[in-house]
C-alpha cells in the first residue's frame, strides 16, 4: 500500500491505527498492541507518522526519527475538531492522521530525553510542594481551632510551629500535641526532600549555555530558566516571541463578532506550570528588583500607577516570556539598552 501518513490513537495498551494516501484516502485501518508498535513502524517505508501529544509519543516520536519517519505531535484540543460522528478509537486515528495533513496545523517539537528528565524534576517537586502546602494548612485549622493564631508566611509559621512544639503542651490536649510533633517532623522531611530537586536544578542551570542566557533576564531564575528549556528547547516552535507567550496562556482570550473584538482576560492555555512560574517571577520585577534605574522596571512601575498589581504582574510575565524567547532564538544575553521605557 502507499501510505503517505499514519494516524495512531495511543492507549495504555492497544493503539489504534489508520492509514491515508497521498489523495487522504483511508487506504487501511490496523489496531496493534503498545508493544508491537515501534515494530510495526520500523517495517514501514518512510512516512509522516502523526499522534497527539500524551504520555509516551516523545517516545515514539524519537523512534520515528531514527527510523527515517517524519512524526508529527499535535495538542489533542486541535484534533478534536477532525474527528467525525463518534467517538471510537479508529475515529480518533482517522482524526489524527487528517489533522496532520492540514498546512495550518501546529505541532509539537519531538523532546529529548534529557528535556523529558528534566520536565520530571520539576514535576517531582511540584508534588511536593502542594503536599507541603496542604499539610501547612491542615496544622493551621487545627491551631486555629484551638485559638492558637498562625503566623503569616510559610517560614515564620514553620519556625512558630519549631517553637510550639519545643514548648510544654500547655491548654493544648496532649493527643493534639503529639500530632503537632509528628506533622512537624512530617513538614521537617518534606522540606529536605524539596531541596534535592532544587539543587539538582540550580546544578544543571550553571552548566548549560542557554539557562545561563536566561537567568540574565530580571525576575527569571534557575526554575523558569530550567523549565522553559524542558519545555520549549530554543524555542525553533514559535515563529514570534507572541506564539510564546500564548501558548502560555499570558496573552488575551479575544471573542469577536459582527467586527466587534472584546478582550475577556488572559486565555489560561498552554502549561500552567510555567505560567505560574512567570507570573511569580514578574512580581520579583514589580516589587523586589533593587535596581528601578532600567528600562524594565522603569516600564514596571508605570505599569503599577496604571492598573491593579495583579493585572500588571500578568503583563510583566507576557513581557518576560517575549525576551526569554528573543534570548532562545538569538542566541544572545539580556541586554537591557535594547528594551524602551514604553
Amino acid at each position: 500500500m502507499d501510505i503517505a501518513v499514519i494516524g495512531i490513537d495511543l492507549g495504555k495498551t492497544v493503539c489504534s491505527l489508520a492509514g491515508l494516501d497521498a489523495k487522504g484516502e483511508v487506504v487501511f485501518r490496523k489496531r496493534l498492541q503498545r508493544f508491537r508498535l515501534l515494530d510495526f513502524l520500523a517495517d514501514l517505508p518512510p512516512c509522516i507518522v502523526a499522534m497527539e501529544a500524551c504520555g509516551g509519543a516523545h517516545h515514539i516520536g524519537r523512534f520515528c526519527l531514527s527510523n527515517g519517519h517524519e512524526p508529527r505531535l499535535m495538542s489533542p484540543l486541535y484534533v478534536r475538531p477532525y474527528v467525525k460522528v463518534h467517538k471510537t478509537d479508529d475515529r480518533d486515528a482517522e482524526g489524527v492522521a487528517a489533522a496532520a495533513t492540514r498546512p495550518t496545523m501546529t505541532f509539537v517539537t519531538v523532546k529529548s530525553e534529557e528535556q523529558l528528565d528534566l520536565q520530571a524534576i520539576h514535576r517531582v517537586r511540584e508534588r511536593l510542594v502542594q503536599e507541603r502546602t496542604r499539610l501547612l494548612n491542615q496544622v493551621r485549622g487545627f491551631l486555629m481551632e484551638r485559638s492558637v493564631r498562625p503566623a503569616k508566611g510559610r517560614h515564620a509559621f514553620q519556625r512558630a510551629l519549631r517553637d510550639l512544639i519545643a514548648e510544654d503542651a500547655g491548654e493544648l490536649s496532649p493527643r493534639i500535641f503529639g500530632m503537632l510533633r509528628d506533622m512537624a517532623r512530617e513538614l521537617d522531611g518534606l522540606n529536605d526532600r524539596i531541596a534535592e530537586p532544587d539543587r539538582a536544578i540550580a546544578t544543571i542551570a550553571r552548566k548549560d549555555a542557554d539557562m545561563r542566557r536566561l537567568m540574565t533576564i530580571p525576575g527569571i531564575g534557575p526554575a523558569i530558566a530550567t523549565a522553559l528549556v524542558a519545555a520549549v528547547g530554543q524555542g525553533e516552535s514559535f515563529r514570534k516571541a507572541r506564539d510564546l507567550s500564548a501558548w502560555l496562556g499570558l496573552v488575551p482570550r479575544q471573542v469577536t463578532t459582527g467586527g466587534k473584538a472584546k478582550l475577556i482576560g488572559i486565555s489560561k492555555r498552554g502549561n500552567s506550570y510555567l505560567r505560574k512560574l512567570f507570573i511569580h517571577g514578574a512580581r520579583t520585577v514589580l516589587h523586589l528588583v533593587r535596581d528601578r534605574s532600567s528600562p524594565l522596571t522603569c516600564w514596571a512601575e508605570d505599569l503599577k500607577e496604571r492598573t491593579h498589581a495583579n493585572v500588571a504582574a500578568v503583563a510583566a510575565a507576557n513581557k518576560l516570556a517575549r525576551i526569554a524567547w528573543a534570548v532562545l532564538t538569538k542566541e544572545e544575553s539580556y541586554m537591557p539598552t535594547a528594551l524602551t521605557a514604553t
